[in-house]
């Protein structure tokens, strides 16, 4: 199978709840639902479902559960299904791993390369290894060195494919274009690599990269489709449209994700502003400076 027919528009997708109570608000699955048909809508081609996006730490596996089944009632047939297993333990990994096991509809599963404790290039491979060979499904491994201050080395990569065939594409957010331009050309053709940013999807996709797992897409969709679709064939228009979202692209990281974007979603009345601590509303002066943007620019 030639995985490259896979190289799409994705979308890390926000979990909306109700009314802030600070710890253990309602997520509000009215709104959910219109977030999944705005992806209907615009043809996005993959949804992610609780990444950190999704503020998936502060969801409970009740929780977790029952988003991805309602996710796949609103999109089943309509878009792929991606769903973030991860956890920093390997053994809490493999509990999730079995649990979504058993519900049908999933595509993907998501793993990231464990946080904090810094493991070596030996406990990355053997928990990647462990992980992927434990499902049939296939898996996509997100390296993000700047939020576990760990890095998967190239070597390391090609070592955990060759050994788990279901590991066929990578997130690569090691914030280093060199090493990106790396695992392109030391991966099999068909391997995909994706951009974790939206901002350096274009440069990523001009090294032979495959395209970007986004947070934009929750926003403005049907721009990214067009975005996406342009770089993918090659359009010079492409490099204009890049240009054009560029400062968007920074804007909604202009504070901790998810902030920047569900603050938009909400001023568009989609969702309310809500969050689940650790996450909170935007400090006033980047909120202001971020919705003056939005509204100067007409996004």
């Amino acid at each position: 199978m030639n995985q490259k027919q896979f190289s799409w528009l994705w979308t890390a997708l926000v979990t909306p709840f109700k009314d802030w109570n600070w710890i253990d608000n309602e997520i509000d699955y009215v709104a959910l639902d219109r977030l999944l048909q705005m992806q209907i809508d615009w043809n996005v081609d993959w949804v992610l479902l609780l990444w950190t996006t999704a503020e998936n730490p502060t969801l409970t596996n009740e929780e977790q559960i029952e988003i991805v089944q309602f996710a796949i009632n609103k999109i089943a047939w309509k878009t792929k299904i991606i769903v973030n297993v991860w956890n920093y333990s390997t053994k809490k990994s493999l509990d999730n791993i079995k649990t979504f096991d058993t519900i049908d509809w999933i595509d993907w599963y998501l793993l990231v390369n464990p946080y904090y404790n810094k493991p070596t290039q030996t406990g990355l491979y053997l928990h990647f290894t462990t992980l992927a060979d434990s499902t049939k499904r296939q898996v996509i491994l997100y390296n993000i060195k700047w939020r576990t201050c760990v890095n998967v080395n190239t070597d390391t990569l090609l070592k955990i494919i060759k050994k788990s065939k279901n590991i066929i594409w990578v997130k690569e957010a090691s914030w280093d274009l060199n090493q990106m331009k790396e695992v392109i050309e030391k991966t099999p053709d068909n391997f995909i690599v994706f951009s974790w940013d939206d901002s350096l999807t274009y440069d990523l996709v001009k090294l032979g990269g495959d395209w970007i797992i986004s947070v934009a897409s929750n926003s403005i969709p049907s721009e990214m489709k067009e975005f996406v679709d342009l770089c993918l064939i090659g359009d010079t228009k492409a490099k204009q449209l890049n240009d054009k979202y560029n400062e968007f692209f920074n804007k909604i990281f202009i504070q901790t994700n998810p902030l920047p974007t569900k603050t938009y979603l909400a001023s568009k009345w989609i969702i309310r502003e809500e969050f689940r601590l650790p996450m909170c509303k935007m400090d006033e002066k980047e909120k202001k400076e971020f919705l003056d943007f939005i509204k100067e620019n007409n996004y």
